[in-house]
C-alpha cells in the first residue's frame, strides 16, 4: 500500500473570526477601563497589562494547531490537537460528496467532531466546507480553506 498524502491541510485556532472579535472586544475594554481609571488611582495599570496580556496570546494563538486534515491509502483522516480521538472516514463508504457553504452565519464557533442535528463538523474558519455523505446517511462536514482542492481530491479517490 502506498503512504502518498494525496491532500494535506492545516487549520489554527488563532484564524477563527467570532474568537478573534471576541478576544479584541475584551482586550479594548481593558484598554478603555485603564484609560478610564488613570485619572482615578493606579490600580488601573492592572486592566492596561491584562490588555497587552490578551493581545499577546491571541497572536500566539495564530501557531496553535486545531486540526490536521489528510487524504491518503483511501480515506480522510482528521487529527485535532485538543483531543485524543483520531477521526479516520472510511472513502468506500461515501456516497456523496460536494462542496457547500458551512453556515449562513458571518461568526462561527472552531468545532472538531461535533455532533448535531445527524451531522459531524469540523470547521475552524471560513465560509465553505465538503459534505461528506455516507452509506448510513450520516453528513460530515469538514470546513477547508481549500474546499475545491479537497472536493476534487476526494472525488478522485472515490472513483
Amino acid at each position: 500500500m502506498s503512504k502518498e498524502i494525496k491532500f494535506e491541510e492545516k487549520q489554527y485556532l488563532g484564524y477563527n473570526k467570532l474568537s478573534f472579535l471576541r478576544r479584541m472586544v475584551l482586550a479594548l475594554f481593558c484598554f478603555f477601563a485603564y484609560y478610564w481609571s488613570e485619572e482615578q488611582n493606579k490600580s488601573g495599570d492592572l486592566f492596561f497589562i491584562m490588555g497587552i496580556a490578551i493581545i499577546v496570546i491571541s497572536a500566539l494563538l495564530v501557531f496553535v494547531l486545531h486540526f490536521h486534515t489528510q487524504v491518503q491509502n483511501g480515506s480522510i483522516t482528521l487529527d485535532g490537537l485538543w483531543t485524543a480521538r483520531k477521526v479516520k472516514i472510511d472513502l468506500n463508504s461515501i456516497e456523496q460528496v460536494r462542496k457547500a457553504e458551512y453556515s449562513r452565519f458571518f461568526f462561527n464557533k472552531s468545532v472538531y467532531n461535533l455532533h448535531r442535528k445527524g451531522t459531524i463538523r469540523f470547521f475552524t474558519r471560513g465560509t465553505e466546507c465538503v459534505e461528506l455523505v455516507d452509506k448510513d446517511g450520516l453528513v460530515y462536514l469538514i470546513g477547508s480553506q481549500k474546499a475545491d482542492e479537497l472536493t476534487k481530491v476526494l472525488e478522485n479517490e472515490i472513483k
